[in-house]
């Protein structure tokens, strides 16, 4: 992490003075219109995000921990927001939360927004941000911890697990049960960078093995069990000899559940399936269904922990806690 900017140093850069910089950042209607936007377009460039806090509490933080999602529309992002609440709770810090709903430009304003009232922590999910949110955590003057995912190139913290070797695993255990004519499932493809990287391993270690994905589906909007279920319908219409799917979530797979209900299909054995995230919503249906657990609550739990750890030391040396997926068997493959 960088050296913490300064509103002096935007003046400075933009060739104005301090007081001039100020107005600009707020919009003073005696500024011109030019120098806002050189004003601006510097703080972009560099990341520096203006202080919202007057008076006294300017050089203070709140006690704050942003966190940064891209969906509550599911139980996966809450658990990990448990995780976060049950660390932060014996502290004063108290969590706040923004949705990107999957933009990187939402992300972007969400991040800065976060980042203006000085909380004393970051979490982001993902790795996969615009330049200027990454310029934003690099330059941040609290610890920033990026979640869920540690294949890449963290800014910061990182805690997670490797989606590349979820997929692969999956991908193992259909192959060692014998299916060889093998589908795919995703939705918020390609807004969804973890799904797109356990697609990926997945399609390698079935390559590997000497076998091509078989057929997909890749959907824009969001995971649901109806989405699962008419999903499910399409790809077996254009290859009726599918003897596997994975999805790309739970929910998704438990529509397909539903689809071989619905069409008097035996589990596993006129069709085998699988999801992933390991959510509690399985543990209603009659049937077990193959999974992967992804350890949610644990990294909200982790993540907290290195903001507790490190809320005075933005320049700390980053840490990276990679958890290993768990692969769930179930009744389903």
């Amino acid at each position: 992490m960088g050296k913490k900017l300064l509103l002096k140093d935007i003046a400075r850069l933009a060739g104005v003075s301090e007081m001039t910089a100020s107005r600009a950042m707020r919009g003073a209607p005696d500024v011109s219109d030019a120098t806002k936007r050189k004003v601006e377009d510097i703080a972009k460039q560099v990341g520096y995000v203006p202080n919202r806090i007057a008076g006294a509490l300017a050089s203070q933080k709140v006690n704050l921990v942003g966190v940064v999602v891209p969906s509550l529309s599911s139980s996966v992002f809450p658990e990990v927001l448990s995780g976060i609440s049950a660390a932060l709770k014996p502290t004063p810090m108290k969590p706040v939360i923004g949705v990107t709903g999957y933009d990187p430009d939402e992300e972007e304003e969400v991040i800065r927004e976060m980042l203006s009232w000085r909380p004393s922590g970051l979490i982001v999910a993902g790795l996969e941000h615009g330049e200027a949110s990454r310029r934003m955590l690099a330059a941040a003057d609290c610890p920033v911890v990026e979640i869920m995912d540690t294949d890449g190139d963290p800014v910061a913290h990182c805690v997670g697990i490797s989606h590349l070797q979820a997929g692969r695993d999956m991908a193992v255990m259909m192959l060692e049960r014998g299916y060889r004519r093998i589908g795919f499932i995703g939705t918020k493809m390609p807004q969804d960078f973890r799904a797109e990287k356990r697609l990926k391993g997945f399609v390698e270690a079935l390559n590997a093995a000497g076998v091509d994905l078989a057929g997909e589906e890749l959907y824009a909007g969001v995971s649901s069990i109806e989405n699962g279920r008419r999903l499910t319908e399409q790809l077996l219409a254009r290859i009726p000899d599918l003897d596997c799917i994975y999805y790309s979530s739970d929910v998704m797979s438990v529509g397909a559940y539903m689809h071989c209900l619905a069409s008097g299909m035996s589990i596993p054995n006129d069709l085998a399936i699988a999801g992933f995230n390991s959510l509690d919503l399985l543990k209603g249906l009659p049937m077990t269904l193959a999974t992967t657990d992804a350890h949610r609550f644990e990294i909200g739990e982790k993540a907290a922990g290195i903001i507790i750890e490190f809320t005075d030391q933005a320049d700390a040396p980053c840490q990276m806690i990679r958890l290993d997926p768990t692969l769930t068997l179930g009744q389903s493959l």
